[in-house]
Protein backbone atom coordinates (compact mmCIF):
# COMPACT_ATOMS: atom_id res chain seq x y z
CA UNK A 1 0.00 0.00 0.00
CA UNK A 2 1.09 3.48 -0.81
CA UNK A 3 1.59 6.33 1.74
CA UNK A 4 -1.85 8.19 1.51
CA UNK A 5 -0.08 11.35 4.25
CA UNK A 6 -0.60 11.38 7.74
CA UNK A 7 -3.69 11.22 9.76
CA UNK A 8 -5.25 13.46 12.35
CA UNK A 9 -8.07 15.19 13.59
CA UNK A 10 -9.36 17.34 10.74
CA UNK A 11 -7.73 15.23 7.75
CA UNK A 12 -9.87 14.32 5.18
CA UNK A 13 -9.37 12.00 2.26
CA UNK A 14 -8.48 14.01 -1.12
CA UNK A 15 -11.68 14.65 -3.14
CA UNK A 16 -11.73 13.51 -6.56
CA UNK A 17 -12.68 16.97 -7.65
CA UNK A 18 -9.10 18.41 -6.37
CA UNK A 19 -7.14 15.68 -8.41
CA UNK A 20 -3.91 17.29 -10.24
CA UNK A 21 -4.27 20.80 -7.94
CA UNK A 22 -1.02 21.70 -7.10
CA UNK A 23 1.16 24.36 -4.82
CA UNK A 24 2.44 26.72 -7.80
CA UNK A 25 3.76 29.58 -6.53
CA UNK A 26 4.25 31.75 -2.88
CA UNK A 27 3.78 35.42 -3.50
CA UNK A 28 5.84 38.14 -1.29
CA UNK A 29 5.15 41.80 -1.45
CA UNK A 30 8.40 43.58 -2.22
CA UNK A 31 9.46 47.14 -1.44
CA UNK A 32 12.50 47.37 -4.60
CA UNK A 33 12.24 44.97 -7.09
CA UNK A 34 16.33 45.26 -8.11
CA UNK A 35 17.26 44.71 -3.92
CA UNK A 36 14.77 42.04 -4.11
CA UNK A 37 15.74 40.41 -7.21
CA UNK A 38 19.61 41.09 -6.85
CA UNK A 39 18.89 38.57 -3.53
CA UNK A 40 17.25 35.72 -4.68
CA UNK A 41 18.86 35.51 -8.09
CA UNK A 42 22.89 35.84 -6.39
CA UNK A 43 22.07 34.08 -3.06
CA UNK A 44 19.91 31.59 -3.69
CA UNK A 45 20.58 30.90 -7.69
CA UNK A 46 16.93 31.42 -8.81
CA UNK A 47 16.24 32.35 -12.08
CA UNK A 48 13.84 35.15 -13.40
CA UNK A 49 11.09 32.72 -15.13
CA UNK A 50 8.53 35.56 -15.70
CA UNK A 51 7.71 38.66 -15.57
CA UNK A 52 3.98 40.33 -15.60
CA UNK A 53 3.61 44.08 -15.13
CA UNK A 54 -0.25 45.10 -14.70
CA UNK A 55 -0.16 48.59 -15.53
CA UNK A 56 -4.00 49.69 -14.94
CA UNK A 57 -2.98 48.13 -11.54
CA UNK A 58 0.29 49.86 -11.02
CA UNK A 59 2.47 46.36 -10.70
CA UNK A 60 4.83 43.32 -11.36
CA UNK A 61 5.03 40.30 -10.79
CA UNK A 62 8.06 38.30 -10.58
CA UNK A 63 8.15 34.57 -11.11
CA UNK A 64 11.30 32.58 -9.61
CA UNK A 65 12.26 29.39 -9.91
CA UNK A 66 15.58 27.45 -8.74
CA UNK A 67 15.42 24.59 -11.88
CA UNK A 68 17.74 22.27 -13.49
CA UNK A 69 19.89 23.48 -15.69
CA UNK A 70 18.72 20.94 -18.56
CA UNK A 71 15.21 21.76 -18.07
CA UNK A 72 13.73 23.44 -21.29
CA UNK A 73 11.54 26.47 -20.80
CA UNK A 74 9.69 27.81 -23.75
CA UNK A 75 11.23 30.83 -25.49
CA UNK A 76 7.49 31.95 -26.70
CA UNK A 77 6.58 34.97 -23.53
CA UNK A 78 2.58 33.42 -24.33
CA UNK A 79 4.10 29.68 -24.01
CA UNK A 80 6.18 30.88 -20.93
CA UNK A 81 3.63 32.05 -19.02
CA UNK A 82 1.73 29.25 -19.12
CA UNK A 83 4.36 27.04 -18.69
CA UNK A 84 5.14 29.18 -15.17
CA UNK A 85 1.64 28.23 -13.79
CA UNK A 86 2.57 24.89 -14.32
CA UNK A 87 5.10 24.67 -12.13
CA UNK A 88 5.71 23.52 -8.50
CA UNK A 89 7.12 25.50 -5.61
CA UNK A 90 7.88 28.87 -7.38
CA UNK A 91 8.53 32.45 -5.53
CA UNK A 92 6.15 35.19 -6.69
CA UNK A 93 7.24 38.88 -5.81
CA UNK A 94 5.34 41.06 -6.45
CA UNK A 95 6.38 45.25 -6.15
CA UNK A 96 3.77 47.44 -6.06
CA UNK A 97 5.05 50.60 -8.19
CA UNK A 98 6.30 53.50 -5.90
CA UNK A 99 7.58 51.68 -3.00
CA UNK A 100 11.06 51.59 -4.24
CA UNK A 101 10.76 55.76 -3.77
CA UNK A 102 9.17 55.78 -0.29
CA UNK A 103 11.75 56.04 2.36
CA UNK A 104 9.86 55.33 5.37
CA UNK A 105 7.62 52.16 3.45
CA UNK A 106 8.03 48.33 4.78
CA UNK A 107 6.00 45.60 5.00
CA UNK A 108 5.36 43.78 7.51
CA UNK A 109 7.06 40.34 8.07
CA UNK A 110 4.22 38.19 9.18
CA UNK A 111 6.65 37.47 12.91
CA UNK A 112 6.18 40.61 14.35
CA UNK A 113 2.86 41.87 16.32
CA UNK A 114 0.14 40.53 15.23
CA UNK A 115 1.92 37.52 13.83
CA UNK A 116 1.09 35.67 10.34
CA UNK A 117 2.73 34.42 8.01
CA UNK A 118 5.85 32.98 9.82
CA UNK A 119 8.36 32.33 6.64
CA UNK A 120 9.56 30.50 3.48
CA UNK A 121 12.04 27.57 3.57
CA UNK A 122 15.08 26.39 1.22
CA UNK A 123 16.39 22.93 1.33
CA UNK A 124 20.00 23.12 0.85
CA UNK A 125 22.63 19.88 0.07
CA UNK A 126 25.03 20.90 2.81
CA UNK A 127 23.98 23.41 5.20
CA UNK A 128 27.79 24.03 6.29
CA UNK A 129 28.27 25.19 2.80
CA UNK A 130 25.41 27.28 3.04
CA UNK A 131 25.90 28.85 5.85
CA UNK A 132 29.82 29.34 5.00
CA UNK A 133 27.94 30.80 1.36
CA UNK A 134 25.45 33.29 3.75
CA UNK A 135 28.45 34.73 5.89
CA UNK A 136 30.66 35.34 2.63
CA UNK A 137 27.47 37.69 1.26
CA UNK A 138 26.79 39.56 4.27
CA UNK A 139 23.36 38.03 4.73
CA UNK A 140 21.70 38.92 8.10
CA UNK A 141 20.51 35.91 10.15
CA UNK A 142 17.49 35.28 12.67
CA UNK A 143 19.26 32.32 13.72
CA UNK A 144 22.33 30.34 13.13
CA UNK A 145 21.94 27.10 13.15
CA UNK A 146 24.41 26.06 16.07
CA UNK A 147 21.98 28.41 17.99
CA UNK A 148 19.02 27.77 20.10
CA UNK A 149 17.03 24.58 20.71
CA UNK A 150 16.60 23.19 17.28
CA UNK A 151 20.07 23.00 16.00
CA UNK A 152 21.03 22.49 12.29
CA UNK A 153 18.11 24.97 11.17
CA UNK A 154 19.09 28.75 10.44
CA UNK A 155 17.11 31.42 9.53
CA UNK A 156 17.58 34.49 7.52
CA UNK A 157 15.98 37.49 6.28
CA UNK A 158 15.97 39.07 2.90
CA UNK A 159 15.53 42.78 2.03
CA UNK A 160 12.13 43.25 2.86
CA UNK A 161 12.34 41.14 6.31
CA UNK A 162 10.84 38.19 5.24
CA UNK A 163 12.32 35.29 7.36
CA UNK A 164 13.94 32.26 4.83
CA UNK A 165 14.31 29.12 7.20
CA UNK A 166 17.36 27.16 5.95
CA UNK A 167 17.62 23.52 6.27
CA UNK A 168 19.79 20.35 5.06
CA UNK A 169 17.14 17.46 4.24
CA UNK A 170 19.70 14.82 5.52
CA UNK A 171 19.94 17.06 9.13
CA UNK A 172 15.72 16.58 9.33
CA UNK A 173 15.65 12.88 9.79
CA UNK A 174 14.92 13.75 14.11
CA UNK A 175 13.11 16.95 13.95
CA UNK A 176 9.62 17.12 16.00
CA UNK A 177 9.78 13.27 17.56
CA UNK A 178 9.37 12.47 20.67
CA UNK A 179 11.99 10.55 22.59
Amino acid sequence: MSFSGEQYSGVEPPAREASGFRLNHTMLRIKDPQRSLAFYTRIFAMRVLRKLDFEEMGFSLYFLGRLDDDEAIPEDAGERTVWTFQQRGLLELTHNWGTEVQADFAYHDGNAEPQGFGHICFSVPDLDAAIAWFDANDVTYIKRPEQGKMKDVAFIVDPDGYWIEIVEAARMAGVGRRS
